[in-house]
């Protein structure tokens, strides 16, 4: 076992609602055992139980938990940097041509430790991870976080319709392929599996029936709404029967205590209201949102009809538990820290 100590930096509170001051940094210390958080407290508390173990002083830099991505998109790591033109357009001129290169195996393969090793050097342990159109590719992002010990809940994503045609399936070969990932990769060690529909512009309702059978597994899902005004027009001509965005996943009981829905820029309250009754998560994107010039996520709406809020982006990391079991701290949890100013930039903890 080893004792690590130095400055840590926690908020282990909600942010909107909590006293700021459980924020400030505090002196203490961590009991790391093979590699798994088995203690947090005082220096001299753990150090009066631990007499024998060997110390390691974390000087000039902070100690702080694993960030948390709620909404990072693991194809698009090479898109960075396409800016000026809004969602629909950039889509199909920047983000789709760049994901359709992970057909290639090799190149998913690349990407996919390229992308990791981004996450872990800006301190992200755990995130939802919008995944790849191809099931080779998803097979080789889950094999990276694996190898990492990352907490990494992800899926293979679905659309058959509107989108460019490499980038399709349809919703038979979605059921089958879908399974198969499940049964090989969700709860395995720190990993979980997403149901991942791109969005419902790209989802037929036979699509959407299977992303509800796949629900029954026990596995998450995750997608986007309300991001753009030209995305929000093209769904409600698409599913004129449905009340709003929200309402063309609802119908297929999507919305629950395991769907997280990035973006939500621009909600309706009838829609704030049946995500706060199923107890469903939003991702606010700020920089993507910006970037995109979709606009400005009403922050206060959202607070007001009290349910789980959450930070992601490619660019921003909040911790939060609308994603993570596995980070925190604390005497018999298992967490990742990390020191922002040393060579570990590694998970200090892996899920056994």
């Amino acid at each position: 076992m080893t004792l690590y100590t130095g400055t840590i930096v926690d908020t282990p509170g909600d942010p909107f609602t909590g006293d700021p001051g459980d924020a400030l940094a505090e002196v203490g210390a961590l009991l790391v055992r093979d590699g798994v958080i088995c203690d947090r407290g005082s220096f001299a508390a753990l150090r009066a139980e631990h007499p024998d173990e060997p110390v390691t002083e974390l000087r000039g830099g902070l100690l702080v938990p694993g960030f948390v991505d709620t909404h990072v998109h693991f194809p698009q790591i090479r898109a960075i940097g396409g800016l000026g033109m809004p969602l629909l357009d950039w889509l199909e001129r920047c983000a789709l041509p760049e994901e359709s290169k992970l057909a290639d195996r090799a190149y998913a393969r690349e990407v996919a430790g390229e992308f990791f090793d981004g996450l872990i050097a800006s301190g992200t342990t755990s995130a939802l991870v919008f995944g790849s159109h191809f099931v080779p590719a998803m097979n080789e992002l889950f094999a990276a976080a694996d190898h990492r010990g990352l907490n990494i809940t992800s899926g293979l994503v679905l659309s058959d319709r509107i989108l460019r045609p490499d980038l399709l399936n349809s919703p038979e070969t979605a059921l089958t392929d879908s399974a198969d990932l499940i049964l090989r990769w969700h709860d395995r060690g720190r990993l979980r599996y997403a149901v991942t529909p791109r969005f419902s512009l790209s989802a037929s309702d036979e699509m959407l029936d299977v992303c509800a059978q796949l629900l029954g597994k026990g596995v998450w899902f995750t997608s986007h709404i309300n991001e753009n005004v030209a995305e929000i027009a093209q769904v409600a001509g698409l599913f004129p029967g449905a009340r709003n965005y929200l309402d063309t996943y609802r119908r297929h009981g999507l919305v629950t205590e395991r769907s997280v829905l990035a973006h939500n820029v621009h909600p309706d309250d009838a829609e704030l209201a049946v995500l706060a009754e199923h107890g469903a998560s939003v991702s606010h994107c700020p920089t993507s949102n910006c970037a995109l010039g979709s606009g400005l996520f009403p922050l206060r709406r959202h607070i007001e009809h009290e349910y789980a809020k959450a930070i992601g982006g490619p660019k921003v990391r909040a911790r939060t538990a609308a994603t993570s079991r596995c980070s925190g701290s604390g005497r018999g949890r298992r967490g990742d820290f990390f020191w922002t100013a040393s060579q570990l930039h590694r998970p200090t903890a892996r899920r056994r």
